[in-house]
C-alpha cells in the first residue's frame, strides 16, 4: 500500500516539474521587445522574458520597433513556452515558439533583437544575428552610435543613477570667505591692521580700508562713504 502511494506521489512530483518546465498559454500584453503577459487555460497570468535574446529599452534607438515586433509575432496568440529558468522579478525566462516559429530567433533574424552575450547557449542565434547584421536589417541599419547594446545601456544609466545619488547625500562644505590678504599702496596704507573710524588719519585712509580692504564696518549706513565724520 504505502508503494503505490509513494509511486503516485512520485507521477505527480514528476508531472509537475515536467509542467513548470513547459508552458502553453495566450498572449495578452507585450511590455516590451522581449517581454510579454500570458494566461493558460486555467486563466494564471504568467510574465514571460524570452531566454538569450535582448531588446533595445523603450528609451533607446528602436526600442519601439523591438515591441512591435514581438507584438506582431504572439500577441493575441498561443505559444508554448520552454522555460530555462525563474529570474529575480519572477519572470518565466525561456525560448517561445508560435507554431513551428522559433520567436526568440526570428527576433534575432529580423534584427530586431541582440544575442545576449551573457546568457545564451544557442550558437545558431549568433549565425542569425551576423546575417542580419550584414543584411543591415531591423536594428542594424542604424548609425553604429545608435547600436550600443541594450545591457550596455542598462549599466550607463545605472552608473549615472549610481552618481546622482553621491553627489546628492555628500556632506556640502560651507564655503568661507577668503581671509583679507595684508596690502599697501603707494601711500603707505597697509590692511594688516584692521581699523575702526576712531583710528583712521584721515578720508582717504579710510576710503582705503573700505574698498581695498574690504572693512565693511566703516560703512555703517551702506552709503558708501566711510567714516563719516572723516569724509564729509
Amino acid at each position: 500500500m504505502r508503494s503505490k502511494l509513494f509511486a503516485a506521489l512520485l507521477l505527480s512530483v514528476v508531472a509537475t516539474l515536467a509542467s513548470a518546465d513547459h508552458i502553453t498559454c495566450k498572449v495578452v500584453g507585450v511590455s516590451d521587445g522581449d517581454t510579454f503577459t500570458c494566461l493558460t487555460d486555467a486563466k494564471k497570468q504568467i510574465k514571460v522574458r524570452m531566454a538569450e535574446i535582448d531588446t533595445p529599452e523603450s528609451k533607446q534607438p528602436y526600442g519601439t520597433r523591438s515591441k512591435q515586433a514581438l507584438s506582431d509575432l504572439v500577441f493575441g496568440k498561443q505559444v508554448a513556452v520552454h522555460v530555462q529558468e525563474t529570474d529575480r522579478y519572477g519572470r518565466s525566462v525561456g525560448r517561445v515558439h508560435v507554431g513551428d516559429v522559433d520567436v526568440n530567433a526570428q527576433l534575432v533574424s529580423q534584427g530586431a533583437a541582440w544575442v545576449y552575450r551573457q546568457y545564451s547557449k544557442d550558437k545558431s542565434l549568433l549565425v542569425l544575428e551576423s546575417q542580419a547584421k550584414a543584411a543591415k536589417r531591423g536594428l542594424w541599419s542604424l548609425p553604429e552610435s545608435d547600436r550600443m547594446p541594450p545591457w550596455e545601456w542598462r549599466k550607463a544609466a545605472r552608473d549615472q543613477r549610481q552618481e546622482k545619488r553621491e553627489a546628492s547625500s555628500a556632506p556640502v562644505t560651507e564655503k568661507r570667505p577668503a581671509p583679507a590678504v595684508a596690502s599697501s599702496s603707494s601711500s603707505g596704507y597697509s590692511c594688516s591692521v584692521r581699523k575702526t573710524c576712531g583710528q583712521m588719519s584721515s578720508c582717504g585712509e579710510a576710503r582705503y580700508h573700505l574698498n581695498e580692504c574690504g572693512n565693511r564696518r566703516l560703512d555703517g549706513d551702506s552709503d558708501g562713504v566711510p567714516c563719516e565724520s572723516l569724509c564729509r
